[in-house]
């Protein structure tokens, strides 16, 4: 399965049908009158979230999609039928943009919500509608509406209660591995993780959370070096960060400075993004000293001058990783009944929209960017401009 996380489209609600011109001719009955009926109206176009789903290819490959037309209206006073209304069924997690106006049409975050993208075009009035007692014999009808045309994007962020960051071989892939079912790829070079990963952490029966694992970044990720601006929008509608620092780093560097580069990559891609709540999660402890573990991840912490909670694991032999996820589902569990109360709600809601106004911002102008660097190079060099590239087009792992 291919993952593809945006895509263009282009949608045309259907028209209305035109009003009919008709006069009732029985035998026997002189000057029946008119009996023109009214057009049906056009199909409107929708977007349904479908948890079945987890890609947007689909639309890469048919971007273009019209709703039927309403039926013009029949003599008789016969109404014309209406356009079927066109559904079109969309991952869960999916933002729609109106491209022309920038305009955020809706979040879809929960299966089987319903959004409407496209009006269809309203019916046509037939010129029964205009009979009146000084005009017996109207010949007026009305023409139906044209339907509502819209280009829009379709953006996929993955919907994770948890989300991992940091460089890469940090281990957050062997973190998922040692909570969840998620069996990522785990190797030891850089960027052995190239797409998200999910995974469902079980605390309890009854009592689970979903957590993501994006690919390393790099310093530059910002400006849209290694695969950072791709899937650092992945983390928008996660409620809490897990800051996760390779303690022993085999090229001997300062794990403090390593843990700063993501920071500041956080910063400048988005500073709404970097006041979400991030837990310092200091991993390979099994790599250092037995009696050098507290006094190295102390140094860390004051180096940063950490101000969230900091926890010691080893991924890799689970050590620490149990207490972790159950002051995680603790606190996940809070942050839910907060937003059962209308202010906290409203709040994240208006959180969430300044971030996503933020990421597709900074996403925007480095797509500008690409696009006038494109200019100024030569055809041969095209592809390392590739905005295509810039689409991801990876395998998705559930």
């Amino acid at each position: 399965m291919k993952f593809v996380d945006e895509a263009p489209i282009y949608v045309e609600a259907g028209k209305g049908g035109n009003g009919c011109l008709s006069f009732r001719r029985e035998k026997f009955i002189a000057k029946g009158g008119p009996d023109g009926g009214d057009g049906g109206d056009g199909g409107s176009v929708y977007l349904l979230a479908d948890d079945n789903l987890n890609t947007l290819v689909d639309f890469r490959f048919q971007p273009r999609y019209r709703a039927q037309h309403g039926e013009n209206g029949r003599g008789k006073d016969r109404t014309g039928a209406k356009g079927e209304d066109l559904v079109l069924k969309v991952p869960v997690g999916t933002t729609v943009i109106d491209t022309e106006t920038d305009e955020v049409l809706g979040d879809l975050t929960e299966p089987g919500q319903k959004l409407k993208v496209a009006q269809g075009g309203f019916h046509g009035l037939g010129n029964t509608r205009f009979k009146s007692s000084v005009n017996r014999a109207p010949r007026r009808t009305t023409h139906g509406s044209p339907g509502e045309v819209r280009n829009l994007k379709l953006e996929l962020k993955v919907l994770a209660d948890v989300g991992l960051l940091g460089l890469p071989n940090a281990g957050k892939s062997s973190f998922i591995r040692a909570v969840s079912a998620a069996k990522p790829r785990v190797a030891d070079y850089p960027f052995t993780t190239l797409v998200p990963n999910l995974g469902v952490v079980k605390v309890q029966d009854h009592r689970s959370f979903v957590i993501a694992d994006i690919p390393g970044l790099i310093e530059g990720a910002a400006e849209g070096a290694g695969l950072g601006v791709r899937f650092l929008k992945h983390l928008t509608r996660c409620r809490l960060l897990l800051h996760v620092v390779d303690m022993a780093p085999p090229d001997g560097s300062d794990p403090a400075e390593q843990a700063q580069v993501i920071i500041d990559e956080l910063n400048r891609f988005s500073p709404a993004l970097a006041q979400r709540e991030r837990w310092l999660v200091l991993n390979k402890i099994d790599l250092l000293p037995p009696d050098e573990v507290d006094a190295r991840c102390q140094a860390v912490v004051e180096a940063l001058e950490w101000r969230w909670p900091v926890f010691q694991v080893s991924a890799l032999g689970k050590t620490g990783t149990a207490p972790l996820c159950g002051k995680i589902m603790s606190h996940l569990e809070a942050l839910w009944e907060q937003d059962e109360e209308p202010e906290a709600k409203l709040r994240e809601e208006e959180f969430q929209r300044q971030l996503a106004l933020e990421v597709r911002t900074r996403t925007e102008a480095l797509r500008q960017q690409r696009r006038a660097a494109r200019k100024g190079q030569a055809e041969d060099d095209d592809d390392d401009f590739d905005d295509d590239d810039f689409d991801v087009d990876v395998e998705y792992v559930r």
